[in-house]
Parts: structure tokens; sequence; C-alpha cells
């Protein structure tokens, strides 16, 4: 950061970035360069011999030895300039892009050389020597080859970095600043539409394709533009709030040390739900949470069990429909076989007369789900699929807020537009099939259920307050429901029907427009603020992941230590953003992204939500020979969810067969407890 100016152009690569690639091409350029030694050592003195093409082949080793030399030492060059400086301080490389061009230009006699010995290698007739030996052949043959395959890395690696919104007339308008930008923005968008259109070529099909490319492409526009990013910048900048954000808990821990206002989380299950309604508890949660799972059908199962998964739903397929004599008339859109079905009857262990019904057509805002007769809660059961596809990606994607109506809301009540479009589609699907009506009718006094995981827990609440007026007393369970679903004023009313279960720093409970815009712009402030090369940055970032962010590295990343007073925007309902920032360029970039907003309303998380974290030991549990929870929880609110936090374990802690086995072992140390006390 900022982005390396080449021939004219800004590319998609930063001055700094060349360190990793320049050290891996100068220990191969050193090792074929030993190689071509020794033949010229074993072969040299014997082409004085040859009788045809003795000149053609000296030149050849002799050029070759020189060339390598030559980039070697041009590549040594780049690295140590390269390696100079902060992110943010190119004025310690400005001679990386002079010495960038030098070893571009030095491929042209490369491939001269290479064409020459492209020629000796496969072309027998030009060179005829009384003696060959068998490894200077095999040695510039392999050279050879691997000299193409260099080119064709070098020709690959241009077009990664190539930035079509690179060129100056979209990044340096002088006159009319905002006419720029906008053009940028339009640019940008139609950009991001055209690698939509030709990555997932598939999906055009689909009737809501290319709303979604409109919409994800304006997103992912908004967000970049004019911040001078780079790929890198951004790996760079979360190691770097890693370690920010470790240090703030710190800071923040302290606080509360002299306050006692920390939040209070809590071992005892009985405590925590003898506030809750009775339908609130712990082993409904995980019952419901393997229906959900359920609903992502046989590839969970070969997920959970990558030996044995295909023998797990052999049981339960069946092939008629595939000669012809369809069996499942109430199953949609599943394969001929019905792997998808017997992947929901594998994991809900669910009988086959109690799925009532199944979807499983998957396009951009329509998402699979099943409903079950659950005879063990007495419930009927709509289990609702999370992201699993591409497809689904998109709808998770779509994520600008959009009115939502139903009865009993707020009129101005917002919600994410992909999840409403998602909500819809089942609600109709529901009323065309009136699934729930007949097994109301067939089953009376049975109770409605929703639930669903990640982009199915969001689906679920929407389709909740949708459905609700004919079934009023539904109820749904969610889990790892997205931070960005619901403005809150509907997020208040859905705490009365929605229990949602989070663990840990799961990254989609934190995930929406307003807090992917802060991380970006956090990665600005650290980036500014950060006194380590990127290089070093990134090799700590491994040591982090393997050993955990040391107690040094808090205070010697910085240049400065002082932390100014957080940033506010009026569209953040006055919630602080913590910040570094090490420079006053830095500070007005992060208003101004503060101020520019891609939504303009915050979107909340739904439900009434409790919150499970992993329990520290303390000395005495460690001295201790009884068994010690392993988890505490409590009861939070959506404004808990507003940063994007980056922790090592923000995906593991989403994944539902994670959510089931905390909650599992929850239920389990409970038991234990209980019988300890018997």
């Amino acid at each position: 950061m900022p982005a390396l100016r080449l021939f004219g152009r800004k590319w998609l690569a930063a001055s700094d970035d060349l360190v990793f690639p320049g050290l891996f091409e100068i220990g191969l350029r050193i090792l074929w360069l030993s190689l071509l030694i020794c033949v010229h050592i074993k072969y040299y003195d014997d082409t004085w011999k040859c009788s045809k093409g003795g000149d053609f082949v000296r030149i050849y080793i002799i050029g070759t030895m020189a060339l390598l030399s030559a980039v070697i030492i041009v590549l040594v060059a780049l690295v140590n300039q390269s390696a100079k400086g902060s992110i943010t301080n190119v004025d310690a490389r400005k001679l990386v892009p002079p010495i960038l061009l030098l070893k571009l230009f030095l491929i042209i006699p490369e491939v001269i050389l290479n064409v020459f010995g492209t020629m000796w290698a496969f072309c027998r007739d030009m060179v005829i020597c009384p003696y060959e030996g068998h490894f200077s052949r095999t040695v510039i043959e392999a050279l050879v080859i691997f000299n193409w395959v260099l080119f064709g890395l070098a020709i690959f690696g241009l077009v990664m970095v190539f930035d079509p919104l690179g060129s100056k007339r979209y990044h340096e308008v002088q006159e009319t600043p905002s006419a720029g930008e906008s053009l940028r923005h339009r640019k940008g968008t139609s950009v991001w539409k055209r690698r939509f259109r030709w990555a997932f070529c598939w999906m055009r099909s689909d009737e809501h394709g290319h709303e979604a490319f409109q919409q994800v492409a304006g997103l992912l526009s908004a967000l970049f533009r004019s911040t001078d990013l780079v790929p890198s910048d951004v790996l760079a900048g979360c190691v770097l709030l890693r370690v920010k954000q470790k240090r703030e808990t710190r800071e923040m821990r302290r606080i509360y040390m002299l306050s006692d206002d920390e939040p209070k989380y809590t071992t005892d299950v009985n405590k925590v739900f003898s506030i809750a309604p009775r339908w609130i508890n712990l082993e409904n949660a995980r019952h419901f949470l393997r229906l959900s799972m359920a609903a992502y059908g046989w590839p969970f199962v070969m997920y959970l069990h990558c030996g044995t998964g295909i023998f797990r739903i052999l049981n339960n397929v069946s092939c008629c429909s595939c000669f012809g004599n369809p069996q499942y008339t109430m199953v949609l859109e599943d394969n001929c076989c019905f792997c998808h079905l017997a992947g929901v009857k594998h994991l809900s262990k669910i009988n086959e007369e109690d799925i009532l019904f199944a979807s499983f057509r998957n396009h951009v805002f329509e998402l699979p789900f099943c409903v079950i007769i659950d005879h063990k809660t007495t419930n009927l059961v709509v289990a609702i699929r999370g992201s699993i596809s591409l497809r689904d990606i998109f709808t998770d994607l779509t994520a600008t807020s959009d009115k939502f109506e139903a009865d009993g809301l707020p009129p101005d009540t917002m919600a994410h537009k992909g999840m409403i479009a998602g909500a819809e589609y089942i609600a109709k699907k529901l009323k065309e099939v009136g699934i729930l009506e007949k097994a109301q009718a067939m089953y009376p006094g049975y109770g409605v259920i929703l639930t669903g995981h990640s982009l199915g827990a969001g689906v679920a609440c929407l389709l909740g307050f949708k459905i609700r007026p004919k079934f009023p007393d539904l109820k749904v369970y969610a889990f790892a429901t997205p931070a960005g679903l619901l403005s809150r004023e509907a997020a208040r009313l859905s705490e009365s029907f929605v229990f949602t279960v989070g663990v840990g720093d799961d990254f989609v409970m934190r995930l929406g427009v307003d807090s992917i815009e802060n991380l970006r712009t956090g990665i600005i402030q650290t980036l500014h603020a950060s006194r380590l090369p990127k290089y070093r940055i990134l090799l700590n970032g491994l040591g982090y992941t393997l050993f955990g962010v040391p107690s040094r590295d808090l205070e010697a990343t910085w240049k400065d230590e002082t932390f100014p007073e957080p940033t506010r925007s009026p569209l953040l309902d006055s919630i602080a953003i913590p910040t570094v920032t090490g420079s006053t360029e830095a500070a007005l970039l992060s208003r101004d992204l503060n101020v520019r907003r891609f939504s303009k309303t915050r979107l909340y998380t739904a439900g009434r939500i409790l919150h499970i974290v992993s329990r520290k030991k303390t000395k005495t549990d460690k001295k201790s020979t009884s068994s010690c929870p392993s988890y505490e929880m409590r009861w939070a609110i959506a404004e808990d969810f507003m940063e994007l936090k980056v922790m090592p374990r923000m995906l593991l802690d989403h994944l539902p067969d994670n959510v089931y086995k905390v909650l599992d072992t929850v239920l389990r140390e409970q038991r234990d407890n209980v019988s300890e006390i018997i």
C-alpha cells in the first residue's frame, strides 16, 4: 500500500510484495545455475569436437550462465529494496519499480536463449557431437522446460495483478473529484459483474442471478474504491488487527478489573435459563440444531465422515426414479437416487414417513428446506439449509438493506435483501403446497418450529415474521445468525419468538455490511500505524497462528503508542469504532470511509441471543481432581456483535458440527454435575 505504479498504470500489487516471490525465484535460479556449471565443467571441452552446432552449444551455455547470474543479482537487489520500510513508507522502496522494469526486460534475452536451448534439447539434427552425456542433456531439457513454465507463471502473475481500473483516468480526476469517484464506482461495478458472469456462467440462467451479480458487484466496488489496497495489504491488515484487538482486549480487562463492569459469563446453566421462557432451553436447541444440520443433506454427511460417508447414506438411497419410477412425490429437485433425502434421513434420525415435504431446489435466493413431523417434541419443523453452494454465497452477499413487510412490524422495517427474497420464496412454496395446514389438521395440537444455521437461520427469522399471523405460537431456533439481518426495532420484536445461539468468536454472527466496512477502515488505520515491513507482518502472522500473539508484539508493532479518541459515524447509531492511527492521512481517509457507507441502515442480529464461550481454567481448576466446566455463557444483546474480530477460531466456531459439540458438552457436564451432587 499504495499499489505499485508501472507502465503508467496501477497494479494489484505493492512494492513490498516481492520479498517472498523474489526469494523463491532466487533459490530456483541458484539451483539451475549450479547444475549448469556442472554441465559446463563436464561437457564444455567436448563441444570443440562437435562436427555441427558446437558454437551454438557454447553460446547457449555461457550465455545462460551469464544471464542467470545477472538475474540473481537483480533479484537480490529487488528483494533487498522491497523489504525496506513499513507498508505505507513507499519512499523507502522508490527503487523497486526501476529494478522490476530491468527484471522484466531481462525476460527478452531469456526467451531467446530458451529458444536456442529448446532447439538443442529437442531437435537432434542441429547439434552433432561425438560425446553427449546423459546428465548434460537431462539438465538442459529440464532447464528448458522449467524456463517455459516460469514464463507461463510470469504471464499468469501479470494477469492476476492486472487492475482494470488502473488507468490514470479513473484515479486522477483532479477537476471534478466527485465525478471521478462516481466513474470509478460505475466502472468497478461493471468489472465485478463481468468477472461474475465469466466465473459463474452456470448461474446466468437463475431467475435472480443478474440482480445478485449487480448487488454484489456494487458492494465490492464500494468497499474497495479509493482505498488503494492490494490483496496482500488485506492479509497483512488482518494480522495487524489481530494484534490490535488483543491489545484492546487486554486494556479492557484492566478497565473492567477496576470498574467491575465486565459482561458476566457463568457456568451455571440453571441460573442463565431461570429468566427465560420454558421453550428456550439447551435440550431443545441441541435437538433442533440436529434437524438444521440434516437440511444440508448428503454433502454434510460426506464432510462429517470423509472416509465412510458414502456407506452411511447407501442404506437410504433409492434409485427407482432413475428408471422412470419416481418414489417420492413430495420431494422436489433431488437427484435420481434421492441422495439429499438420504442425507436428511441419516442426520436427523427421523423416519422416512415423518419427512412430509422437501425441496432441494438451490438457485440464487432459493434455498433448500424440509418439513418434518417431530413426534419427540410434538412440533412441525421447517428446517432451512445454510450456505453450502456458490449460489448461497451470492444470496449472503446480496447484503444491502431493503424494506421488509410483515404483519406487526413497523412500516419502516429494513432487512437483508437476499434473505428477504429467500424467506419470500419459502413462504410462497409452503403456501402452494399447503403442507403446514394439512399437517396441523392431521396432528392437532402440534406447534410450528422454524430452524436453520447461518444463512438458514437468518431466513428462518424473517420467515417467522411472514407466517406468524397464521401460526401465532410459532417459535424459531436460530444458530449462528448473521449480524446484518434486521433493523433494531424489528430485532427487539423478534426476541419474543426467536432463540439465537452463538458460540465463541463466530465471524458470521458479526458479519454485516457495516462490520465489513469497519473492518476495511480498521485495516487501513492499522497499516498506517504499523512500523513493521509487510514480510515481517506475514511471517509474524504464521507464528501467531501456530503459537499465539506474544505480549511483546502488542507494544512493538506500532509506530507510536497514541490511541486517539474513537471515530464516530452518524450512521452507526453512536457505536464507537476503536482506531489506531499513525498519520493524519490515515485519519482523514478513515473519516471519509466512515461517512461513505454502502448501506444507509444498520442491521442487527435477531432474537434472544445466548452466547457460549470457552472457559479458561484457573489455577484452582488445574489443581482440582474433579472435572471443571468447559464453557460459560450469558445473554447477549445485538450490539455486542457489531465489530468483526480477527480470531483464530472465527471460522471453526461457526461450523454447525462444532456448535452441536459445544451444546452437547454443556448438557453432558450439567448431567455429570447433577449426578455428583446426588
